[in-house]
């Protein structure tokens, strides 16, 4: 059975977190380059800046234009490099994360954006934002959907291929 050969495997940190990191951190900034700007009518690069808003402030940061919005581009990825090492650490230690991948991964990603807009954003130089009068609801669903299919599901994808890679090897 595929998923008890997977088990028997581990992923490899390499694999998880590098592919993982790369491939979520590639699909996610195509979701956001793209949806921003059709939806809330903004630049490229005023997408980017609220990633950099994390470390620099939301003054600095808009004011850097290009460049501070590659250092937005930057942190974006290394925040998806992280996500990607979390789920390695996670799924080294339950096997549950690896034998079924798929509906592990889209769970994961829902938590990782929640962990992201509740824990993150809030202590980050961006601060806590006070709620708005009314739910955006496109805003909600493209932040659910998307995290759970490009960023939950490829690294659970990686790790369970990961997984079963390096069974076959032993």
């Amino acid at each position: 059975m595929e998923n008890d050969e997977a088990v028997r495997g581990r992923p490899s940190a390499y694999e998880t977190i590098v592919y993982g990191g790369l491939a979520i951190g590639i699909l996610d900034f195509i979701d956001a380059s793209t949806f921003f700007p059709l939806y809330f009518g903004i630049s490229f690069v005023d997408v980017w800046h609220g990633p950099a808003s994390g470390i620099l402030g939301r003054e600095a940061s808009r004011g850097g234009g290009f460049n501070t919005a590659l250092v937005g581009i930057l942190m974006h990825f290394a925040v998806a490099t992280c996500i990607a090492g979390v789920y390695f650490l996670l799924s080294r230690n339950i096997s549950y994360l690896i034998r079924h991948a798929f509906i592990s991964g889209l769970a994961f990603g829902v938590v990782a954006n929640l962990v992201m807009q509740w824990i993150v954003i809030p202590l980050s130089a961006i601060g806590w934002r006070p709620m708005a009068e009314h739910i955006d609801w496109g805003l909600q669903m493209n932040n659910g959907i998307g995290h759970a299919f490009l960023v939950g599901l490829p690294v659970a994808l990686i790790a369970a291929w990961s997984a079963r890679r390096n069974a076959q090897m032993q």
